[in-house]
């Protein structure tokens, strides 16, 4: 799913995207409250409502006909002296209206944009998370698809001019700077039915989803003063749609795992009040060489074994899990690398680096990855 709609990211874009249309100031807590903001009709938005090819570069690029959208990217480096790091750079976009306004200025738009970026220094036990916000218009902000770019001011991820590999990354606030370059070294892999990911049983509640799982990451990161040289892996995912999720999901929790083996998982499970929703669960997994396989919900089993509490927040999240795939003889043991991981920003959830241990089709594997948390403390995201 990844990503799902990140109804709760698309809550603080419906915020923004009121205050845009509106061309009033945003609220002096730096929250939103838009649970009225999401209602209303949606029949005018394009659908994911049906499988149809992909097509590049051109989905690369912005779908500015369906309601939201993001480019997810999330990796594990490591300097030159072998410490770890973790980072995440989001850039999500939400359109206000179906159509343009007739007679709008330049200034005017019927898309917002909202980034996130975030570091985790593993060694040094620090995390730090950043938020941005901007109109799609005058170019600060939008997303093209040849060559490929998507930027939110001077954040941005792009092909070089010719639309060829590397991508370039290149995200800087306060004294925190990445710069890095990107290489596919495995093919995109699309999600679900040939890239239709299906979220619930509404006629349409879906997206268009696909991912590259196995980028080589290489490039510098500035923390205060200091500039390191860093190298990785990667992974890149996309997403856009125009329907929410079904009114009883509370949250999910998403997995993107990267094996020793040269084999990459994505798991994610949606919850609701009385348990888990299998049937709109769902997973993939890309052997080391050969076609990605599509999971359903209920080949696998994710469980939490421990909790951390956070001190800002109070929000309890599982930061140790047990996965398990029969049909591929997978038993996982997923870890935060460090528990404090948590965007406390115009929106709440937790991301982070993650560790892997355990055994696949009986040899043992470890890796690294990220996992995604949403809707814990308390976090609902709204119902249609």
């Amino acid at each position: 799913m990844r990503r799902l709609v990140l109804v709760l990211l698309v809550m603080a874009l419906a915020g923004l995207g009121y205050w845009l249309w509106r061309q009033e100031e945003p609220p002096a807590t730096g929250r939103f409250s838009v649970q009225g903001l999401l209602g209303g009709a949606l029949e005018d938005y394009a659908r994911a409502d049906r499988v149809r090819p992909l097509r590049f570069p051109r989905d690369h690029g912005a779908h500015p006909d369906y309601r939201s959208e993001w480019w997810y990217l999330t990796g594990n480096l490591e300097d030159e002296a072998g410490r770890r790091y973790g980072f995440q750079f989001t850039i999500f976009r939400l359109a206000l209206s179906p159509q343009p306004r007739p007679g709008s200025s330049a200034w005017g738009t019927r898309q917002a944009y909202m980034g996130h970026f975030a570091v985790t220094d593993v060694a040094g036990g620090g995390f730090y998370a950043f938020e941005r916000f901007s109109r799609g218009a005058l170019g600060l902000a939008g997303g093209e698809a040849q060559p490929f770019r998507v930027w939110l001011h001077d954040w941005q991820l792009r092909a070089q001019d010719d639309g060829s590999w590397p991508w370039l990354l290149q995200a800087a606030e306060a004294d925190v700077e990445l710069r890095l370059e990107l290489e596919a070294r495995k093919p995109l892999a699309l999600q679900g039915e040939r890239g239709l990911s299906r979220k619930g049983p509404e006629p349409g509640n879906a997206s268009y989803y696909y991912s590259f799982t196995n980028l080589a990451a290489a490039g510098e990161l500035r923390l205060g003063e200091k500039w390191l040289r860093v190298s990785g892996t990667a992974w890149l995912d996309r997403e856009w749609s125009t329907s929410l999720l079904s009114p009883e999901v509370q949250g999910w929790d998403w997995f993107a795992l990267q094996l020793d083996d040269g084999s990459e998982f994505m798991l994610y499970q949606l919850r609701a009040e009385d348990g888990i929703v299998e049937e709109f669960g769902a997973g993939l997994y890309v052997p080391p060489e050969g076609e990605p396989r599509v999971l359903d919900g209920r080949q696998f089993r994710l469980e939490p074994i421990a909790h951390w509490t956070s001190p800002r927040t109070r929000t309890v999240y599982p930061i140790v899990w047990r996965a398990q795939i029969p049909d591929l003889q997978a038993t996982l043991r997923i870890e935060a690398a460090i528990p404090n991981q948590e965007l406390d920003l115009s929106v709440r959830y937790w991301e982070g680096a993650v560790d892997v241990h355990g055994s696949l089709r009986q040899r043992t594997v470890q890796g690294r990855g990220y996992l995604e948390m949403t809707g814990y403390g308390g976090d609902r995201p709204p119902s249609r």
